[in-house]
């Protein structure tokens, strides 16, 4: 089991999918979000959610709220709700429409975050591209993420490329699809 704290992110828009998709019924839970936290609670001691309010979740689970003057969908707030909700000094950071991330992966990742020293990030790297709902953030990076939230700058994309961050590269790309399009959701239902 992984001591590194995880926080799924599911406090977005989902304006591509229209229609909140952490609440859509997954893998025989009410919702995406339920599903993701009993499913990453066999590999994590500890997982909690980041959203914008708990309220819209009919399940317990230790929840990370955006700060209440936050009007910012983007990760951007629940990473720097999550640097100052948590002690540990990184966690991993995955985004509630990646089901299919699975245990391998995520250890891939933690064992190449040990082995290299003085790093801000490690991230997922696919045939897509970089995954960066898919790695470890290290609280080097929480002044770097108050300061975007502050200038409404959301490209996390840029911040990796400019930090000290250690890619790790997957030949698979089919574990980092996100559930983005109800499309992509329906083909998701059939695989579960």
């Amino acid at each position: 089991m992984f001591t590194l704290p995880c926080v799924i992110f599911a406090g977005g828009r989902s304006s591509r999918m229209g229609e909140d998709k952490a609440l859509l019924p997954f893998g025989g839970y009410d919702t995406l979000t339920e599903f993701q936290y009993h499913r990453l609670k066999k590999l994590f001691k500890s997982v909690y959610i980041s959203c914008k309010s708990h309220e819209k979740f009919s399940f317990d689970a230790p929840f990370i709220e955006d700060t209440p003057t936050s009007q910012t969908f983007a990760p951007t707030a629940g990473f720097v709700a999550s640097f100052h909700t948590l002690t540990s000094e990184a966690f991993f950071a995955i985004s509630v429409d990646a089901p299919f991330i699975n245990e391998e992966i995520i250890d891939t990742l933690i064992q190449n975050d040990t082995k290299a020293s003085d790093v801000d990030a490690t991230i997922a790297r696919s045939s897509h591209g970089m995954e960066p709902m898919c790695g470890i953030y290290h609280r080097s990076l929480q002044g770097e993420f108050e300061k975007m939230l502050q200038e409404d700058n959301h490209k996390l994309g840029f911040l990796l490329k400019n930090a000290k961050t250690n890619f790790v590269s997957f030949k698979e790309s089919k574990p980092f699809t996100n559930l983005n399009h109800p499309h992509e959701y329906q083909e998701a239902l059939t695989l579960t």
